[in-house]
């Protein structure tokens, strides 16, 4: 198992360790409900030091991007991100990612850990112009700092005006004396905030200069389970569990970074579906009974025919209610559809609910 540069401060702070995509990480501290609301409510502080980092540069970039990409890099502009998938030659999705525009010869990519490799061979099959790639995910650190008093709290580490870089912007600047750390206001709780990337050796350095300057600010170490019960409340998807390379963006909801005013892989059988519609998308759901809804439950209909399958599931540490993704056949993806969840062989009342559900 690889270890981020930051394992021994988790297990200084007495973090639960799981196997995650290869890498020993936190999957708690303190507890995740806790965690959790102090995200929401005040900061939260984040390892996700295992996602893949990948620069693509030089001449024939730009046009690598725009063919192995869903979103428009046309819509980039210098210090911007955009979220966006890679699909593959069946219209799945290789994985969800973001692109960072440095300059217009210049990119940096975020990829999920499990992806590294598969992403990697996959842009290097399209590389025909030999475009410079550079995979830095080894010597690379990710810290993120989520909740409505990360910027109070980050600001007091730089010079770098936070309130001058809006939502999906970044700026490189100097963090805690630390130099050329790319300030990102992205993240994935939902509840705003930077992700911090810099090289590995500076990475104890900046989590002791951000932990020591959220001292007064509720500011809590915060693991996995926290950063996915986050995520799961926003709606947002997970790869391996609510995307895959067998979902498509538009039976995903990803039809919004899916853009057809450029040549992509897989645009026929995209633009056929958004044509003709899908038979099956992804939903939120609420149970309309005390139950937690888990990953793999069968999905069925008020006669208990199959209708898909539960992607995502938690019990919502906000609302206090089951909630869900899934995959629906149609029609019943329509908002306000009654479905029912299989747990352990009763059909458990939920409703399609508009997302997010907080």
């Amino acid at each position: 198992m690889k270890k981020t540069a930051l394992f021994d401060i988790h297990v200084s702070l007495g973090a639960k360790m799981i196997p995650f995509a290869g890498f020993e990480m936190p999957v708690q501290y303190s507890g995740v409900t806790e965690e959790h609301f102090a995200v929401r409510e005040n900061a939260g502080i984040f390892d996700v030091s295992h996602m893949g980092q990948f620069f693509i540069e030089g001449p024939g970039s730009k046009e690598l991007l725009q063919k192995v990409t869903s979103n428009n890099i046309e819509a980039l502009e210098d210090g911007k991100a955009q979220y966006s998938c890679l699909p593959n030659e069946n219209g799945g999705i290789v994985d969800d990612l973001i692109i960072y525009k440095i300059t217009d010869e210049k990119y940096f990519m975020v990829v999920n850990a499990s992806n590294i490799d598969k992403d990697w061979e996959h842009l290097s099959q399209y590389n025909e112009q030999g475009v410079q790639m550079t995979n830095a995910s080894d010597e690379m650190s990710l810290i993120a700092i989520q909740g409505p008093k990360a910027t109070e709290i980050l600001q007091k580490l730089t010079n770098t005006p936070l309130n001058k870089i809006p939502y999906y912007h970044f700026s490189i600047g100097t963090v805690a004396e630390i130099k050329d750390v790319i300030i990102s206001n992205t993240g994935y709780t939902g509840s705003g905030g930077f992700e911090l990337y810099l090289k590995n050796e500076y990475a104890e350095s900046l989590w002791q200069a951000l932990t020591t300057a959220g001292e007064d600010y509720g500011l809590l170490a915060c693991g996995l389970a926290a950063r996915d019960t986050l995520r799961l409340e926003k709606g947002f998807c997970l790869y391996g569990n609510d995307i895959d390379d067998t979902t498509s963006p538009l039976e995903a909801g990803l039809g919004w970074i899916t853009k057809f005013d450029k040549d992509f892989i897989a645009k026929d059988i995209l633009t056929q579906q958004k044509e003709i519609g899908v038979d099956r998308k992804l939903i939120g759901f609420e149970m309309q009974e005390k139950a937690i809804p888990r990953h793999g439950y069968e999905v069925v209909g008020a006669t208990g025919e199959l209708l898909g399958k539960v992607t995502s599931g938690t019990m919502s540490p906000i609302k206090k209610i089951g909630i869900g993704l899934a995959y629906v056949a149609a029609p019943h993806f329509k908002q306000g559809s009654d479905i029912f969840i299989k747990i352990r062989n009763k059909n458990i009342p939920a409703k399609v609910v508009k997302l997010p559900f907080v």
